[in-house]
């Protein structure tokens, strides 16, 4: 539903407004022209990127675990903490939309946009809310949005660009922050030498938003995980560690519990 979205988009070239044209691409009033994708998604780069986010295997194992259900107590934290003041949603990061989704549910009316790198996941976010919009864009670099045209930002196991937050969230605005706790998967990391979270995790997360934003409260939230068969195989797919990990030499299946913790923190601007 990229039509939806289109006030809140500017063109990464020269920042004018962007228009739908006739042949499946978005147009600014100088002819820069960006095409939107069959699934849906529009590309708005500069041209070639220098990564790709994650892969179709990475994607695919989580939107089987997501669909699992084992995830859900971060989508209720997620839906607790949307501010009912409504307005545009960006999601930083979105994945496969899943968590845009929830904030969305949780207000009637409101568009929302995902912005990711990796097209994988894109092909699934544009799909996952009939009020849902998908952007192909590098979060490190400017994003192709209008100032001040967001009143929640979504930023939920992605990287962050403060600068660019600030500048695209309303005055009044809430960006809402989840990153994994310092014991998240602690069972796994352990076992199969996984990505450890830094122990100076909310200290980075703050240096990162710049000084531009101030935490206004923040909570950890924890479940155990009962994983079955395979299923612990596929939450490592997931993960970054998927990555550096031979999936296949994992074993096969089996019955284990894993402490799943997240740290989410509500922001204001400064």
């Amino acid at each position: 539903m990229i039509d939806g979205a289109l006030p809140y988009l500017r063109c990464p070239v020269c920042e004018g407004t962007l228009a739908r044209g006739a042949d499946r691409a978005l147009r600014c009033a100088r002819g820069h022209s960006f095409d939107i994708a069959r699934q849906g998604y529009a590309n708005l780069t500069r041209g070639r990127m220098p990564h790709s986010g994650d892969s179709a295997e990475m994607i695919d194992a989580r939107a089987a675990f997501l669909a699992a259900g084992h995830y859900g107590f971060i989508a209720a934290a997620v839906r607790a903490a949307v501010p009912p003041s409504g307005g545009p949603v960006l999601d930083a990061g979105t994945g496969t939309g899943w968590y845009l989704a929830a904030a969305l549910d949780t207000l009637p009316g409101a568009v929302g946009l995902g912005i990711d790198v990796s097209k994988p996941a894109l092909r699934r976010a544009a799909r996952a809310h009939p009020r849902a919009a998908a952007v192909l864009a590098d979060l490190w670099q400017p994003l192709p949005l209008i100032d001040a045209s967001f009143a929640l930002i979504l930023n939920v196991f992605a990287p962050r660009n403060g600068p660019e937050f600030h500048r695209v969230l309303r005055p009044d605005g809430t960006l809402l922050v989840v990153t994994p706790a310092a014991d998240h998967l602690r069972e796994l990391v352990g076992a199969y030498d996984l990505i450890r979270v830094d122990p100076d995790k909310s200290g980075r997360v703050s240096q990162s938003l710049g000084g531009q934003f101030t935490a206004i409260g923040s909570t950890t939230y924890r479940s155990t995980l009962h994983l079955a068969g395979a299923e612990f195989r596929t939450l490592i797919g997931m993960t970054p560690s998927a990555r550096h990990l031979d999936l296949d030499a994992l074993p096969p299946d089996g019955d284990v519990e894993v402490t799943a913790a997240v740290d989410l923190t509500t922001y204001r601007r400064a």
